[in-house]
């Protein structure tokens, strides 16, 4: 038996996506299957795959399945090309839609511009609400891995955050210490590792090894995690322009229990249908 499936390869800032409106088409695909899209040689190629479906809460549902078929709260890198492909699909007519998530209510908004911005929700810190096992609540934490010591900021952005300053994020070992961090005991649910050179209080550089993915060009919720530990610790001053390997984001927090603000861009590569057999 055959199935095709209408598609659309989208990016946000290098973060890139294979998204399907599973409310005009019947989508049933195993990890096992979603393993084989994502992969870049033999599938289509992407860091996650977007669902959108129907909601009794908001205007759609949001799905997001990693690379490695495991399905995640939130992407906010998705989140943005979410709102372009409603748009774009004539799915709404709307140019800010509510958006459910596994985490909550989203917000993503299409500008005049074509960029996005999303009202990414307040970040969360409490060690449960992360999940991160530690006896206490502080801004940074001693991580132990690979008989090293790392001081580390542990949050929430609707998915784990482990966050780290380095001193020169191009030399960082993202790949063997992110895995790592990654599959950290401490994190119940695995989480994603951050990386972050701090450029002035307005401007970061980042890489993120995003759990179930391994490093992407971009991670908006590894952006706005980051750029919310910064301001925790002192050493940031909202808004800040957030420099991954795939583009620019822009994230401000005014800090407290105030949302997280995230613009940047959302791009269609191309469209296609797919035919599984």
């Amino acid at each position: 038996m055959t199935t095709s499936i209408k598609f659309s390869k989208m990016h946000g800032a290098g973060n890139d996506f294979m998204v399907i409106d599973a409310i005009n088409q019947s989508i049933n695909l195993s990890p096992e299957q979603i393993q084989t899209l994502a992969h870049r040689q033999f599938g289509v190629g992407f860091d996650q795959l977007l669902l959108v479906e129907t909601s009794s809460i908001a205007d759609f549902k949001y799905r997001i399945f990693n690379a490695d078929g495991g399905e995640v709260a939130q992407c906010g890198n998705g989140a943005r090309c979410f709102v372009r492909f409603v748009v774009d699909q004539g799915l709404t007519d709307k140019r800010e839609i509510t958006v459910e998530t596994a985490s909550g209510i989203i917000t993503p908004k299409l500008e005049d511009n074509g960029m996005v911005t999303v009202n990414m929700g307040a970040p969360r810190f409490a060690l449960d609400e992360i999940p991160f096992i530690a006896d206490n609540d502080a801004n940074t934490y001693l991580l132990e891995v690979n008989v090293q010591r790392i001081e580390i900021a542990a949050l929430s952005m609707g998915n784990p955050h482990a966050v780290q300053i380095v001193d020169d994020v191009e030399a960082a070992p993202v790949a063997a210490l992110g895995s790592q961090i990654e599959m950290h005991p401490r994190f119940p649910e695995r989480v994603n590792a951050g990386f972050m050179q701090i450029l002035d209080p307005h401007h970061i550089k980042l890489r993120v090894y995003e759990r179930g993915s391994g490093e992407t060009l971009a991670c908006g919720t590894g952006a706005c995690a980051a750029v919310v530990a910064g301001i925790q610790q002192g050493r940031l001053q909202s808004p800040v322009t957030v420099s991954a390997r795939g583009g620019e984001l822009h994230i401000s927090w005014q800090g407290a229990n105030s949302p997280v603000m995230m613009t940047g861009p959302a791009t269609t590569v191309f469209t296609g249908t797919l035919i599984l057999t």
